[in-house]
């Protein structure tokens, strides 16, 4: 499953290394008003399709490509972004651990 977000992760990082303008990926990677209008403009089709209960996995994974691009594109390594989840998971379970003890 995750084997497609690391494939795809791929692609971005050559596209960035790479000086062709030809294809969309690098367009986003330079031209960073192009890649903010993208993910806005994809996060609100998201919610629609939500809203809607239409076309849901099709925008999310459109949210998810434009993100991915947008992280890269400004110096953001998604496995930063992991690490720092994997933090904070640490800390949800001290917190719910903390307040489980002061309920009992």
């Amino acid at each position: 499953m995750f084997k497609n977000l690391e494939e795809l992760l791929t692609i971005i990082r050559q596209r960035k290394e790479s000086s062709s303008e030809k294809s969309y990926t690098s367009k986003l990677l330079n031209n960073k008003q192009l890649n903010i209008e993208k993910i806005k403009e994809e996060m609100g089709e998201l919610i629609e399709a939500v809203e809607k209960d239409t076309n849901k996995v099709h925008e999310a994974a459109d949210v998810l490509y434009h993100l991915m691009v947008f992280l890269e594109a400004n110096g953001i390594k998604i496995e930063d972004v992991m690490d720092e989840l994997k933090k904070r998971q640490k800390n949800w379970w001290v917190t719910i651990k903390i307040i489980f003890l002061l309920k009992f």
